[in-house]
């Protein structure tokens, strides 16, 4: 099979398998990724949009808002053809030095220091985080204080200490979102979301 055509039969058989949602068009084929990548079907369940998140990240894609990530990986899953299409930029900050020196002059972890480094810079950007809770939970912070004014938060930070808590904090926050409840979720499930809004974008 072509790879197109093993997309194709991976959607049929998530459409089948999924049986009737309930979710609205554009929010299922956000979700239908999630569970392409994951082949988690968990996330019928456990997933939470914002009721202007896909209107906003739509239009900040558009608009060519840099997307920041938490970790290098959700930023090699970016589609970045489809990202340089519309003149959006793809950043990680976690290599920086600079960040490196706050996150030992704080006794934070580095991807909290690495989100505070990339809102002095794109204070209005996209944030996707799928590993650190502490970058999301740096992030809600910011944004609370009305220092950060992100376009859209993707949270899927994944594991056991705080994931779950960040995510459940994330939902408090009167602010375009994407995210689940609970422990999953990972940087491949973070970029599949930015993947399915580039493709509505587009």
């Amino acid at each position: 099979m072509h790879p197109h055509e093993i997309e194709a039969e991976s959607f049929r058989i998530i459409e089948a398998e999924a049986g009737p949602h309930g979710f609205a068009a554009d929010t299922w084929q956000v979700l239908r990724r999630m569970i392409h990548t994951s082949a988690d079907f968990d996330y019928l369940h456990s997933v939470r949009f914002h009721p202007q998140a896909i209107s906003a990240g739509v239009a900040a894609i558009r608009g060519g808002r840099t997307v920041i990530t938490d970790t290098h990986m959700a930023a090699a899953g970016i589609r970045k053809p489809d990202a340089e299409r519309f003149g959006v930029a793809v950043q990680c900050y976690m290599d920086d030095p600079a960040v490196h020196a706050a996150a030992a002059s704080a006794g934070a972890t580095r991807a909290a220091a690495a989100v505070a480094a990339a809102v002095a810079e794109r204070p209005d950007g996209i944030y996707v985080i799928g590993n650190a809770p502490t970058a999301l939970l740096r992030l809600i912070e910011l944004v609370r204080s009305g220092v950060a004014r992100p376009a859209l938060i993707v949270g899927l930070p994944v594991g056991f200490v705080n994931a779950a808590e960040s995510k459940a904090a994330l939902l408090e926050l009167n602010h375009p979102f994407i995210t689940n409840a609970g422990r999953k979720g990972g940087s491949n499930v973070a970029a599949a979301v930015v993947n399915a809004l580039l493709i509505l974008a587009a």
